[in-house]
């Protein structure tokens, strides 16, 4: 439900009391109508709107995107940014010089803390003034404006946008596509530096400046496109830098402080020269799936260069090598078998469950799972992937992490 700017008044006025009833409802299907009744007899005609309130602060917090003190609607939840994105995004501005930000699509003001923790000026703006009401409540030290993003209210800084990703319940996959469109943000500020956040599975190949994919504990997040201006270097081969940030959730805590989280890890295009990438090879030591940033960000060479890995085909993103990247995880190889042969390899092994990972290959995991009639006891994994022209299994003790 869309909030009205009374609804934000009674959940400021009945602060103390909201939060007191919220930690007590569980938030389940099983328990929704009971729980519906609890509001609607504690608040009234504003119980509709404490419920969803509840449920878009424990999103928010289940996700790290901002405390649970916040105020903040379901659609804006789910869309925020979270909070060691937003901190990685303000220490990459604050290395670039960046002393001013406008934040023309602001919502519920989650950008705003990691940008002032940063040392960067801040301005919010938002077209829905409830939205804008909530920014206010959460973050009351910096200012926020009702304003449509493409009609400017402000003259400098940098542009931060995050424009609608879905349209009619689709998901958006071309920035022209985007609400606003990218092409009417980008003559909405001319000559200004932007960063427009987009989700991971846009189509940025046109894009001429730097992209960035950002992760958290392994989860890809976001795609942000920045103007040419706001690329820290230029990457070796001449294209677009291309970039992964993967983060790990403890930068939660960075973005109130400026600091970026332990365990934070950028690869980049410009790290490496085409020459210097490595070429596919034999199964090694270890198998290791990359970071679904680096997958989405083409930088699964990048990757493997960095940590002395190779792919185990040029086409597929699985890598391999004698070593598992410090802080991630990789099977450890036992044996490579047709699809026809892994069956009766995993019972010589006594498997009795099996992580299952599936690359280039038409077969669904569970589906496998269930034909393989599993009735050991040891544990094991199964790459599944393309190698050359024919489909493989690549049977691995558990995954580990290093």
């Amino acid at each position: 439900m869309a909030f009205e700017l009374a609804d934000i008044r009674f959940f400021q006025d009945h602060a103390v009391e909201i939060r007191q009833v919220s930690e007590q409802l569980e938030g389940t299907r099983a328990k929704a109508l009971v729980e519906a009744q609890l509001l609607r007899e504690r608040f009234g005609e504003h119980g509709r709107a404490v419920g969803e309130l509840a449920d878009a602060r424990r999103r928010a917090v289940r996700t790290g995107k901002f405390p649970a003190t916040w105020l903040s609607d379901i659609d804006a939840a789910q869309q925020a940014t979270p909070a060691p994105v937003a901190c990685a995004r303000a220490q990459h501005l604050a290395r670039l010089g960046v002393d001013f930000v406008h934040d023309v699509t602001c919502s519920v003001g989650t950008e705003a803390p990691a940008l002032r923790a940063a040392g960067i000026g801040y301005l919010g703006s938002d077209l829905d003034k409830t939205r804008v009401a909530m920014a206010r409540n959460n973050v009351p030290e910096l200012p926020f404006v009702v304003a449509d993003a493409l009609a400017p209210v402000s003259a400098r800084g940098v542009v931060v946008a995050d424009p609608a990703r879905r349209a009619g319940g689709q998901r958006i996959t071309k920035p022209e596509q985007l609400l606003p469109a990218l092409p009417d943000l980008l003559a909405a500020y001319p000559g200004r530096e932007m960063a427009v956040k987009c989700a991971p599975g846009l189509d940025y190949s046109e894009w001429a400046g730097p992209m960035v994919v950002a992760s958290v504990d392994g989860a890809v997040k976001e795609a942000c496109l920045y103007t040419p201006g706001l690329a820290e270097r230029p990457a070796a081969d001449g294209q677009p830098v291309r970039a992964a940030w993967l983060l790990r959730g403890d930068a939660a805590s960075g973005a109130a402080t400026g600091q970026d989280g332990a365990g934070d890890e950028t690869i980049s295009s410009a790290d490496f020269s085409p020459d210097e990438l490595p070429a596919a090879g034999e199964v090694g030591r270890y198998i290791v799936d990359p970071d679904g940033a680096v997958v989405r960000a083409g930088l699964v060479k990048h990757y493997a260069a960095r940590h002395g890995l190779r792919q185990l085909d040029e086409k597929i993103a699985y890598l391999t090598g004698e070593t598992i990247p410090p802080g991630r995880s990789g099977f450890p190889f036992i044996e490579q078998v047709s699809l026809k042969r892994l069956s009766s390899c995993l019972k010589v092994l006594d498997a009795g469950s099996l992580e299952i990972l599936v690359r280039g290959v038409n077969i669904d995991p569970d589906q496998l799972r269930k034909k393989l009639k599993l009735r050991g006891s040891r544990p094991l994994a199964v790459v599944v992937t393309r190698l050359g022209r024919g489909a493989v299994a690549l049977v691995c003790e558990p995954r580990q992490w290093n």
